[in-house]
């Protein structure tokens, strides 16, 4: 009975914090963090102990799960060179350097236990990205804000057990980049094999809530087996999702998308407000444990002031080059369009005598991957990042509960494990505090050029003009006839009209893959389409016994 109060108090503690959050012009998250600290202290509610393996194994894959299917794999595959490197190589070099630094401060604490520490409190939190969707920021930065959180908790994960293993015996650096590398690669085999599979089952299913139930399942199915063979279950739990999302509108029914996104919304919503509630809660815990250890709540709180600007430096150094080469990119796309441009008019002009020596689809191919890089190219052009963004880039890259459970897997027998575990927290729950209420005010203050309204005006008359020549094209291959009976007038419309909204949607998906526009526009006509099919098609439906 005490756990079912306990739960149904989480969900209303939850539900209020969201629905209060707008009000108070805070991200729910944060209040949730400073609701469960505030409670965890009160004499009469006990210690609050959470298995990490419940966060990092339950909770971790179907989040990132959910957020991997609903990003855009246009925008992940664009801005692919400056998620890697924030979330593998900034990941790696926070935790070397904040690995020195607690070596150095904390007595007898060792380089390797240090840059397992490092390790914990390097990976930012995904929350970072819903305040940066409220403020109103460049699409650019908030793609890869989501992309950096959905890959960084696996990189620190991984190489937190290599530092643990490290203290043990001699590791090589050639030995760490090879654990990375297996335990990547493997998991993106096995999550992309899942999410395949996931497609193909669910397509047979008929049933909207028996689709969904199966989806619950995917990271799971995803996340276990990379696990069990050593790699990282949240990479697996990540490419399926973005396999998943990506193919869905060509697999599955509008029916099945729609029920998926209202029922995965829902528990996105439950898990990460539980992930934060948990956090606050469990603080009163870690202190008893430094209190008993005499570790020194002071110590942990000098350390944590220390590391926290710390971090803020290391990625600050790391994203002013990146987006020196993010430019030079930008730079060498626009002196190699002219290039593209050529090779494009060829294709184009290519006569029946070339198509006999080079295959029609090779060249249909080929246009494929010139309309991309062109494409590419405009998109890194149109919005360069700034220095601007760089800093919204940089005070955006906040820690957050993962840390917390990330430490609470460290073993029994890590030198001053309590005092680790405190000094976590304090990271997490300041930068949580200090950067999440601040980064309104911030955007604000550094005025970015990219946070100005963007004008889809013209975006949106191409994806029209491109839906009605669709339509044109599909009625006008209709045979037309005089229908006598208007149940039979009324069927052929109806089957009209679906035959162009798939063929529509069929076009507006392969601009998706060309990169013709931008996601979100392309995203909203989909909507639009998938909302017009269920109503046609509810219509028409039999009530249900």
């Amino acid at each position: 009975m005490e756990v079912l109060i306990v739960a149904v108090a989480g969900l209303l503690a939850v539900a209020a914090a969201t629905a209060l959050a707008p009000r108070l012009r805070l991200a729910a998250p944060l209040i949730l963090v400073v609701v469960g600290i505030g409670v965890s202290f009160l004499p009469f509610v006990p210690e609050v102990v959470v298995d990490p393996e419940w966060i990092l194994a339950g909770i971790l894959p179907p989040l990132l799960y959910s957020a991997s299917v609903s990003m855009p794999t246009m925008n992940f595959r664009r801005e692919f060179t400056a998620i890697s490197g924030l979330s593998i190589v900034l990941v790696v070099v926070s935790a070397v350097i904040l690995g020195l630094f607690f070596a150095w401060v904390v007595p007898g604490l060792g380089l390797w236990w240090g840059i397992a520490l490092g390790a914990i409190v390097s990976p930012t939190d995904a929350v970072a990205t819903s305040i940066v969707k409220r403020v109103g920021v460049s699409r650019r930065v908030v793609s890869v804000l989501e992309g950096e959180s959905l890959l960084n908790d696996a990189t620190a994960l991984v190489l937190l057990r290599t530092a643990i293993a490290g203290t043990a015996a001699s590791v090589s650096l050639w030995e760490v980049l090879g654990t990375f590398v297996v335990a990547v690669a493997v998991a993106a085999v096995i999550g992309f094999a899942v999410g395949r599979l996931n497609l193909w089952v669910r397509s047979k299913v008929t049933d909207s809530t028996v689709n969904t139930v199966l989806s619950f399942t995917v990271p799971f199915l995803a996340s276990i087996p990379a696990e069990l063979l050593g790699a990282s279950g949240l990479v697996a739990a990540v490419v399926a999702g973005l396999v998943t999302g990506h193919n869905a509108a060509r697999r599955l029914s509008p029916q099945h998308r729609l029920s998926d996104s209202q029922n995965w919304h829902t528990i996105e919503l439950v898990l990460e407000g539980a992930i934060f509630l948990i956090m606050g809660l469990e603080l009163a815990g870690i202190v008893n444990s430094v209190q008993e250890d005499h570790s020194g709540i002071f110590t942990a709180v000098l350390v944590a002031a220390g590391a926290l600007p710390l971090t803020l430096i290391v990625r600050a150094g790391y994203v002013a080059p990146l987006l020196g080469a993010l430019h030079r990119r930008a730079r060498r796309g626009e002196r190699f369009k002219p290039r593209l441009n050529v090779m494009q008019q060829r294709l184009e002009n290519a006569g029946p005598r070339r198509q006999r020596i080079v295959s029609p689809k090779y060249i249909e191919r080929m246009k494929a991957r010139i309309r991309r890089a062109l494409a590419d190219i405009d998109y890194l052009l149109t919005a360069p990042l700034g220095w601007r963004d760089g800093g919204i880039l940089v005070w955006a890259g906040m820690r957050g509960a993962i840390t917390l459970a990330a430490a609470q897997t460290l073993p029994n027998d890590t030198p001053n494990r309590s005092l680790l575990v405190l000094i976590a927290f304090i990271v997490a729950a300041a930068s949580l505090l200090i950067q999440g209420s601040s980064l309104s005010r911030f955007v604000t203050w550094i005025k970015p050029e990219s946070a100005e309204p963007q004008d889809d005006t013209e975006e949106r008359a191409a994806i029209l003009a491109l839906l009605n020549r669709i339509g044109r094209k599909v009625t006008d291959a209709v045979p037309s006839a005089e229908e006598t009976d208007a149940t039979q007038g009324h069927a052929a419309s109806k089957r009209l009209t679906l035959a162009i909204i798939e063929a529509q949607r069929s076009a507006l998906l392969d601009a998706r893959d060309d990169g013709s526009f931008a996601a979100e526009a392309l995203n909203n006509a989909l909507i639009t389409l998938d909302a017009d099919q269920i109503s046609i098609e509810l219509k028409d439906a039999p009530p249900e016994l």
